[in-house]
């Protein structure tokens, strides 16, 4: 499980706000709003969408979790807080976390050729995972 070194019940968290933390961290992918409202369904039957969305921005905001997106696709939710890069199919959606140090060359080139005062600077792949690759 992703980040377990925090206990959910330390952070002072309403039981809706643990049980959609709780979906996240024991996640085997990163998923989707609707994917954390049915899991924490499952847990809590009576949690309302809106209380997870709204949830998710909580929990995101606060540092718990992350939210990565990609264009006009639905955002998807990461327990991986730290710095990381990721891996994406374009064939099945499966997305991966990598943890690849990027040489400061890079950040200098990106900063170089977009004007932008960088805050920040991300990798994603985008290819055919192992199992579309067949």
């Amino acid at each position: 499980m992703k980040n377990a070194k925090i206990n959910i019940r330390e952070l002072g968290l309403t039981k809706q706000r643990e049980v959609v933390l709780q979906v996240i961290r024991n996640a085997e992918k990163h998923l989707t709003a609707n994917e954390v409202f049915d899991r924490a369904k499952q847990l809590l039957p009576t949690i309302s969408f809106a209380t997870v969305y709204n949830s998710l921005r909580f929990l995101k905001d606060a540092g718990h979790i992350g939210e990565i997106s990609f264009g006009n696709g639905a955002s998807r939710f990461d327990a991986l807080t730290s710095r990381h890069d990721h891996a994406i199919c374009t064939n099945c959606g499966k997305l991966v976390d990598m943890e690849i140090e990027l040489p400061g060359e890079i950040v200098e080139l990106a900063t170089k050729f977009s004007k932008f005062k960088l805050e920040s600077i991300e990798l994603t792949l985008r290819g055919l995972c192992p199992e579309c690759n067949k």
